[in-house]
Order: C-alpha cells, then sequence, then structure tokens
C-alpha cells in the first residue's frame, strides 16, 4: 500500500509540474502539488568534474531544488535512499530528428529534373530554406523517445535534416507524460546547414559539392546586400537567415575535409559553426584544431571486416581496414589535442548501439570525463543552454540517469532516466540482489549453484561434485526460472517466486520423467564482486596513421632537401638543350647552379651517372585528385570553383607522381559550355589540400563545346542549350550580361555582388584565362570570334582534335592548343582526328601541348609526348616540351617551372632512362626541392602494406573469432572522373 501510494505520488508530480500557470482552474478543490523528492546517499556527478559522495538531490516542479551532502529535506517530501547507487545528468544529443520525419524524395528528377524554383517569394534556389522551422512540423513520437532515453538521453535538439539551409531547430525534452508545451525548451535552438540538398526538391541546381559551395558563398553575399536596403522585393528567405543570424549556427559535414570547407565558409562570413564532424578527424588533426570550430562527434565506428576468405580479404581497401582500427579512438585524439567536442547518435542503426560503441571509445583512451562531459556540459554549452541542462546544479530541470554504479562500464545498469522530474524506469532497480552460492536440492540429490552476473540480469553456474553441469536462468518480476540438465543429460526445470525477506529460494520442480515436487536452494554465502585488477588493462593496438591515411601514405611529411644531382643527363628544355655528363644542385627548394663539378655543400648527392634529369611533366588538362568534375545544373557555372573539390588522398596522385607528374590543372568538366574555375595544383602527396593549390595561382575557367554541352549524350531536354547555335548564343548573353555587370561596377553605382558574373567580367579584363574544350573546327572558329568581339583572346584550346585545320588562325588569335596525342574516332565528332594534329599546329607556330584527360594516361604523358616524334616528326626537345615547358606557357607558369634553368623552382624527375622511352621510369620525382615519389622507397612500402594489411586481417579475424560483430567484405574504390563525369 505504502508503494502504490508513492507511486501515485510521483506521479502525479509528473504530470502536473509543468501545467501553465494562467490555465484556468476548473479542477475543483484540486490544488499545485509542491512536494519534494529527496535521493539521498547516491554518488552524485552534479558536473562531470564535480562529483559527491554519500549526496543527496533534492528535486521539486522538475527542476533541482538543491544538492549537496548536508541538504535539508523538506518536510513535504518523498524520500528515496539510493544507496550504492549513482546518479548523473542525463545525456544531450545536438544533432538529431526526433519527431520530425524524414523527407520523402520528389518524384520524377535525373537528368530530366527542372532548371527553375519551385516557389515564389522565396530565394532562388529550392534548396536553401531557413525560413524552415522544425517546431511547425515537429510531432512526439514516445517510442523513440524510449529507445533514446533507454540509451541515457534526456534532451535532443532536432531539425529538418534535408537541404542546404535547412531553417531552425528545435530544442526538445523526451518527457513522456507532458505536453509539447512543457517538452519544448527552445522553438528556435539552432539554424542548420550542410552541403546536400533536398531530397524532397526537383530543382537541379547545384548537382555537386562544388556547386552547394559556391551557392551558400552568393547566398550569404546576398543577404548582406538585402540586409543593406537593397532589394526592392522581399525574400522570405533571406529574411529568415537575417533573423535567426543570433542563433547557434550548425553545419553538418560528415567528414575531415567537410569540415574545413565549412569552416572557411563561416570564415569569410564571420560565422563560427559548430560543426557535425565525419568521425575521421584524427587523420587531419592540426588543420582540424586551427578552425576552433566546436565539433559534434558521431561514434558510428565501422565493424571488422569478414576477411576469412581470402579471395574476399582482396575486396577491402587498406584505407578501410585502417579506418576500422583507427576510427575507435577519434574520440581520443579529439581530446588530447584540446578540441571542444560533443557526441552524437547520429548516422546509428540504432540507440542501443550508442553504450557499446562509447565504452570502445573509453578502451580506446577517451577519458571518462571526457566522455561525460561530451554528453552533458559541453552540448548544453554549444546550444548556449548550461543554467538549464547538462548539469544536476540547483535551477537546472530535473534530468538525470540513476545507475548500479560507473555509467562508464559494461556491468553498469541504467535503471531510471528522470526527464523534467519525471520517472522512467529502465531497469527495476528494487529487484532483489539473488547472487551467491548456494546448496540446490533436487530431487533427493543437492548441486552447488552459483548465481553470479548483473542484479538484473544474473547468470548461473551449476555442478554436481566437480562435473559443470549446463543450466540456464531467467529473472524478471521477481519470478525466477531455471533449467538445468544432470550428467545423465536429463532435464529439471524449476520456477520460483524470490521473497524479498529471506535469502533461501524455493518453488515448483518438473523432474526429468514429468513428476512435479518443489526445489529448495539454502543460501551458503554471499556474493563477491571480483575486484579489478590493479594491473591497467592495454589499450587496443592502434595503427600509425600515415600522410595522407591511405595506402603509400607516407608515416611523416615529405621535407625539402638541398640535393645535388652529379653527372646526369639534362634536359634544360631551354636554348641549351640536352647537356650530358652535367651536375644540377638544388637549395631551398630552387635550381641555384647547373654545371661541371659543383661543390653542394652539406646538400645530399645523387649519383645520376647514365641517367636523365628533366624538368617535372605538366598535365595540362587532368580530372584526377577532386571529388566532383561537374556543376551541371545550369549552362553556365562560373561561379563554382575546383579548389573547393580537391580530393588530397587520392591515389591518382601518388601514380601520377611516379609518372613524373609534378603540376596538373584540375579542370572543370563539360557538362556546360562555361563551367567551374580550374585549381593548379602541385602534387604534394600527404600535404593538405590547401598546400596543394598552386601559389598565387593564374586565374583559368573551363569553357566546352561539342555533344556534351548541348547534351547530345543523353536525354535531357529541359536546359538551354539543344543545339550548337544555342551554344554560342549562351556565350554572347552571358559575355554581353557581365559587360554590363562590369561597367555598372566601374561607375561606383550600387551593385549586388554576383560571383558568376565577377568571374566572367575577369575574363574580359584580361585576368582569367579560358580552357576550351573543343573538337571540330567550326565551334573553334565560332569560340575565336566570340572573344575577339568582347575584346579577349581564348587561352588554349583543349582537346582541339581537328586543330590542325584552323592551325593558322589559331596562331593569328594567340591560343595555344593542349591535346591528345593519338586519340580519335571514340565518339562522332572527333571522326575527323589524326595523330599528326600536334606536329601540324607546331608548325604554325602554334604553343602546343599534350594532355591527358585520364587518369591512366597522365603516368604515362613522357611516352605520349614521344608519339609527337613518330606523327610529325617533332625533335625529342621540342617532343619534351609539349608536356613541359609548353603547358607550363598554356598556364602562364613558365617563369617559375616546365625547365630546368637557374632560379627556377626545382620540380625535377631523374629518368631511369631516355625519357621518351616506354622503358624509362621515374626513379625520383621532387616538387620545389623535397622528393615526394622515390623508387626505392616504392618498393619498401609495398613490402610494408603487405605486412600492415597481415597485422590488420589477423586483427579482424580475431575479433570474429572473438564473437565480435563483422561485416561483409566490400570494393570501395573512388571513381575515377573524366570531362561528361556527372
Amino acid at each position: 500500500m505504502k508503494m502504490k501510494f508513492l507511486l501515485l505520488t510521483m506521479l502525479w508530480c509528473g504530470v502536473s509540474l509543468f501545467a501553465q500557470d494562467y490555465f484556468p482552474k476548473n479542477d475543483g478543490v484540486k490544488s499545485k502539488n509542491n512536494n519534494y523528492t529527496a535521493f539521498t546517499h547516491a554518488k552524485i556527478y552534479v558536473t562531470p568534474t564535480q562529483v559527491l559522495d554519500n549526496a543527496t538531490l533534492l528535486i521539486q516542479n522538475g527542476k533541482v531544488a538543491q544538492v549537496g551532502k548536508s541538504v535539508t529535506i523538506p518536510k513535504n517530501s518523498v524520500t528515496l535512499d539510493l544507496e550504492g547507487k549513482s546518479i548523473y545528468p542525463s545525456f544531450i544529443d545536438i544533432y538529431s530528428d526526433f519527431g520530425v520525419d524524414k523527407p520523402k524524395r520528389a518524384s520524377g528528377g535525373g537528368r530530366s529534373a527542372q532548371y527553375e524554383p519551385s516557389r515564389e517569394g522565396f530565394y532562388w534556389n529550392d534548396h536553401i530554406m531557413p525560413e524552415n522551422n522544425a517546431i511547425s512540423v515537429f510531432k512526439y513520437d514516445d517510442k523513440k523517445a524510449k529507445e533514446l532515453r533507454d540509451a541515457g538521453f534526456g534532451v535532443v535538439n532536432s531539425h529538418i535534416q534535408d537541404g542546404i539551409a535547412r531553417g531552425a531547430g528545435v530544442l526538445v525534452t523526451l518527457n513522456a507524460s507532458g505536453t509539447d508545451g512543457e517538452r519544448v525548451l527552445d522553438a528556435k535552438s539552432a539554424q542548420h546547414f550542410s552541403f546536400t540538398k533536398s531530397i524532397a526538391k526537383r530543382q537541379s541546381y547545384p548537382t555537386s559539392l562544388m556547386g552547394a559551395t559556391a551557392l551558400l558563398r552568393q547566398f550569404y553575399s546576398d543577404a548582406d546586400w538585402y540586409a543593406k536596403g537593397n532589394s526592392t522585393t522581399k525574400d522570405r528567405s533571406i529574411e529568415a537567415l537575417l533573423a535567426n543570424k543570433g542563433l547557434l549556427q550548425i553545419f553538418e559535414a560528415k567528414d575531415k575535409n567537410n569540415v574545413l570547407r565549412a569552416d572557411k565558409i563561416g570564415d569569410a562570413n564571420n560565422v563560427q559553426y559548430a560543426i557535425l564532424a565525419g568521425g575521421n578527424e584524427y587523420e587531419n588533426i592540426a588543420d582540424i584544431k586551427a578552425t576552433n570550430a566546436k565539433l559534434i562527434v558521431p561514434i558510428n565506428f565501422p565493424e571488422a571486416y569478414d576477411v576469412s576468405n581470402p579471395y574476399n580479404e582482396d575486396l577491402v581497401t587498406l584505407q578501410d581496414m585502417r579506418k576500422w582500427n583507427q576510427a575507435p579512438s577519434n574520440p581520443k585524439v579529439l581530446a588530447e589535442n584540446g578540441i571542444t567536442f560533443s557526441l552524437t547518435l547520429f548516422d546509428l542503426k540504432s540507440p542501443s548501439k550508442f553504450k557499446g560503441n562509447l565504452l570502445k571509445a573509453i578502451e580506446y583512451g577517451l577519458p571518462k570525463t571526457k566522455a561525460l562531459e561530451a554528453l552533458t556540459t559541453v552540448p548544453a554549452s554549444i546550444l548556449g543552454k548550461s543554467s538549464t541542462i547538462g548539469t544536476l546544479q540547483s535551477g537546472s530541470y530535473a534530468n538525470f540517469l540513476i545507475t548500479s554504479g560507473d555509467i562508464f562500464e559494461k556491468e553498469t545498469t541504467l535503471y531510471e532516466n528522470w526527464v523534467q522530474g519525471t520517472k522512467n524506469v529502465i531497469n527495476d532497480k528494487n529487484i532483489k540482489d539473488i547472487r551467491g552460492d548456494y546448496d540446490l536440492s533436487v530431487g533427493g540429490l543437492t548441486y552447488n549453484l552459483s548465481i553470479t552476473g548483473e542484479p538484473s540480469k544474473p547468470k548461473i553456474d551449476i555442478k554436481q561434485d566437480t562435473i559443470k553441469l549446463k543450466g540456464k536462468l531467467a529473472y524478471k518480476d521477481d519470478w525466477l526460472d531455471f533449467s538445468f540438465t544432470d550428467s545423465e543429460d536429463k532435464p529439471y526445470r524449476m520456477t520460483g517466486l524470490v521473497l524479498k525477506k529471506s535469502d533461501n529460494l524455493s518453488g515448483k520442480l518438473v523432474m526429468p520423467n514429468g513428476s512435479e515436487s518443489t526445489f529448495k536452494a539454502i543460501k551458503t554465502s554471499a556474493f563477491q564482486k571480483k575486484e579489478k585488477e590493479e594491473k591497467k588493462k592495454e589499450a587496443p593496438e592502434v595503427l600509425p596513421i600515415t600522410f595522407p591515411n591511405v595506402g603509400y601514405g607516407y608515416t611523416s611529411k615529405p621535407k625539402s632537401q638541398n640535393t645535388l644531382f652529379k653527372n646526369a643527363t639534362v634536359w634544360t628544355g631551354e636554348d641549351a638543350g640536352v647537356l650530358e655528363n652535367t651536375d644540377v644542385l638544388v637549395k631551398n627548394g630552387e635550381i641555384v647552379k647547373i654545371g661541371s663539378n659543383l661543390n653542394g655543400g652539406n646538400a645530399i648527392v645523387v649519383d645520376a651517372t647514365g641517367k636523365h634529369l628533366t624538368a617535372g611533366i605538366i598535365d595540362e588538362h587532368s580530372h584526377i585528385a577532386a571529388l566532383a568534375i561537374n556543376e551541371a545544373g545550369h549552362n553556365s557555372s562560373a561561379e563554382v570553383k575546383m579548389t573547393d573539390v580537391v580530393d588530397p588522398e587520392h591515389m591518382g596522385i601518388y601514380r601520377d607522381l611516379a609518372g613524373g607528374v609534378t603540376t596538373i590543372q584540375l579542370l572543370h568538366g563539360s557538362a556546360n559550355p562555361i563551367g567551374g574555375r580550374s585549381a593548379i595544383l602541385k602534387l604534394k602527396w600527404g600535404e593538405s589540400a590547401d598546400n596543394m593549390i598552386y601559389p598565387n595561382s593564374p586565374k583559368f575557367i573551363k569553357f566546352a563545346l561539342g555533344e556534351n554541352v548541348k547534351q547530345s549524350n543523353w536525354q535531357s531536354f529541359s536546359r538551354f542549350p539543344q543545339t550548337r547555335m544555342g551554344v554560342e548564343q549562351v556565350f554572347t548573353n552571358y559575355f554581353q550580361m557581365a559587360k554590363e555587370y562590369d561597367a555598372k561596377k566601374k561607375s561606383g553605382k550600387s551593385y549586388r555582388y554576383d560571383e558568376e558574373m565577377e568571374t566572367l567580367a575577369e575574363i574580359l579584363n584580361g585576368e582569367r584565362f579560358i580552357s576550351c574544350h573543343s573538337y571540330v573546327q567550326s565551334e573553334i572558329n565560332m569560340m575565336m570570334k566570340v572573344a575577339e568581339k568582347f575584346g579577349f583572346k581564348v587561352n588554349t584550346f583543349t582537346h582541339i582534335l581537328e586543330g590542325y585545320k584552323v592551325a593558322d588562325i589559331m596562331a593569328e588569335h594567340g591560343v595555344g592548343g593542349s591535346t591528345f596525342s593519338d586519340w580519335w574516332a571514340y565518339k562522332y565528332e572527333v571522326n575527323d582526328a589524326i595523330p599528326y594534329n600536334a606536329a601540324i599546329m607546331h608548325s604554325q607556330g602554334v604553343t602546343v601541348a599534350i594532355n591527358s584527360d585520364d587518369a591512366e594516361m597522365s603516368r604515362r604523358l613522357n611516352q605520349e609526348a614521344g608519339k609527337t616524334v613518330k606523327y610529325g616528326g617533332l625533335s625529342e626537345t621540342e617532343a619534351w616540351k609539349t608536356v613541359t615547358l609548353n603547358p607550363a606557357k598554356l598556364l602562364h607558369i613558365d617563369d617559375k617551372v616546365g625547365s630546368i634553368k637557374e632560379g627556377k623552382v626545382a620540380d625535377l624527375v631523374l629518368w631511369t632512362d631516355h625519357p621518351l622511352s616506354v622503358y624509362a621510369k621515374a626513379e625520383k620525382t621532387m616538387i620545389e626541392g623535397t622528393i615526394y615519389f622515390d623508387l626505392q622507397k616504392d618498393r619498401q612500402q609495398r613490402e610494408a602494406i603487405k605486412k600492415e594489411r597481415t597485422i590488420l586481417v589477423n586483427m579482424m579475424l580475431k575479433e570474429k573469432n572473438g564473437g565480435g560483430k563483422t561485416q561483409g567484405p566490400r570494393q570501395s574504390k573512388k571513381e575515377t572522373f573524366h570531362c561528361d563525369s556527372l
């Protein structure tokens, strides 16, 4: 009766605490219950660093009234003795979609998707939706709330996880017995962003990461312009963005490099995002720390791969194997580097997986205090709610967990999760502890019975003399069911009610022959919990990361060294031609001396006798090392930048280095007439994307002609242009708009900054160069005429397979040609291509380069250059210039690279043989005095990779054999991009 009264009292407290004060009182003589509930004799984690033993927590009206070791308990209190138990603040998840339906994918779409927005009065792009408010669609779901409460969570920050600008989130408690009016702590808790467009909208732009990045840049710029009162119309999206400016700003990145991209957007707009991380930040921790961003970190660690089949093992990349091994250390690495982070359930299949992964992170070195901070005080601080959630200090909401002990131990039981003063039972904390040793009497025989495990999940060990018998035990709601088979494999089944006042067990027995009787178990000794060994458990072995953290990454980043190449055959690329038995001295990343019998001082000496030293190969047209190639959503994407999507971990970089390539122009694809801006990269393997971008890069942009831009190769009829006539009109229209834009800008009048028009105006002003994808002579002529009409010159026609037909006109215009050596007939518009193209253009005075446009060809451009000797009779030195000095000239970097000359940057390759020979191998590839590829080291790395794979395979086999969960082997390869990749 007393227990029933207590439960009713607590239920009344939970239901009535939060009724609004202004509600009319129509409930007769009932009055508000202001009773206290006191939890005494508990170990209380007031904060992660303030822990009180044998303390009292006093709550009233859903909040903490007092906490301490000498709390005076008021008379109107319900007192609960929690001796031997612990109290923690409930957890907080900043990144959730709780209570918000997942968006439904729009019908249609694909390559026939709409190109225009579907709304009026909002921003022109449907994927920008800051006007959305999660509170408007929020619907409390107690089934899901229970899953979260069972995992220890009391508060979640939820939002509509759809779109690039996603609108405002809502902060809610998981209070089962309250109303939304009581649960909602903040109806506008944060403003959310991502790089991913809405799946519920059909507008095609953006189609890429670089497009999403450019869209956000322009959106922020437009909002600034709008805020200054320049618009004559209303834009509800921009107004929502401005209204939410004072909120916490959260950005979904989901990858270490996207964290850096998001932070750059924030820095450019004076916004410090809290960023949803990817769990791989340990690979690039220095750059991550430099952002000063607070991270929201998922702990969705990958399962081991089932590599028991040797054939299937080969499917799993070393990078994926490493991720399985290294990812659980991510929280530890973040903590060690002083990075503020909270933990989230995001991307876990079920909240029930959370504790296991959290304990794994702790096993891998995450301090328990940091773990608790990441679940309580840190998310509360990020949300700006430290005074009300995340701690058990006076005035905070009564959101707390009651556990059997250390919450970060596997054996610990979570009993209750109180939310806003409402109790939610996870496991019965009043269950009687039946653990101990017993003498079990069954059918006239006595057995030794030992009950161990946890109070709520006990286990049995049963013996007859020294023989261990098989047995099962179930214990729930004070009822005990267990069975065992004796030494003759005869089954005994027992059921009994556990009495609170007795240490002994008894009940009904069913004998092997089916007859019924009784059993009795007399307790002989209490359960003794084994003390943990003082010796600290060894942390799992985590293999070291490399730079980059993929196969063939280096254990440390390569460094510049002064180097003296002795007795080489030096291909200068200058008037000096090819020099025999010549020395080249490199100091501080530059070529300082070329001659004979040079003294290098303390420089490393490389014996180059019988070998050939050349400038590094330059690929004018490449698509390696990118996360995207085309922004195909519009017919002009001049606003996008390839520098936004550089992938420094792409294996194409290493393979290009092995082929003697030191510099590439990373070009946008050919999905639209006006493509995106280029990235000129030094292939510095192991460096970040930013450190690969050529310093003070000349400005380039990709244009395109032909079949791709008019969408001849796929069924798309909704985007202009559809014909070659339309392509010309696109150029004319956009340059006319850019001309008018530039004139207004130069006039000093107020104007709206337009990144697309800014880029095109740079072309008109001679500040940006065009590299134009081209094939047939008619379009080549057209492009030169359009350029001349607007007063500029095309810099380079790339592909240019009919260049031989118009080489004289090209020379007159002043445009270079970057072509293939011998590609033809692979599609209709190259039917007239010939392998003599390069030599004919060269004979007419056109600067000619041989490019790859292909990841495989890029690493053997030396051989492609050699073909120009066969097809057209170029001299060997002129042939070599087609992949060194000439592309350097086309890229306007020939003052620094492209030849071997004193004062130029030391981008060099030492070849084992004549560089135009199919037998030549790049022995050493140097960039700015740093060796980024070494043939001998490559052989050593191959052996190291084999050993590392063996270690990781054995680790995963051990994981599987130990009962750990595994996933099937899968092959994860990065896409190899081409001009038309979408």
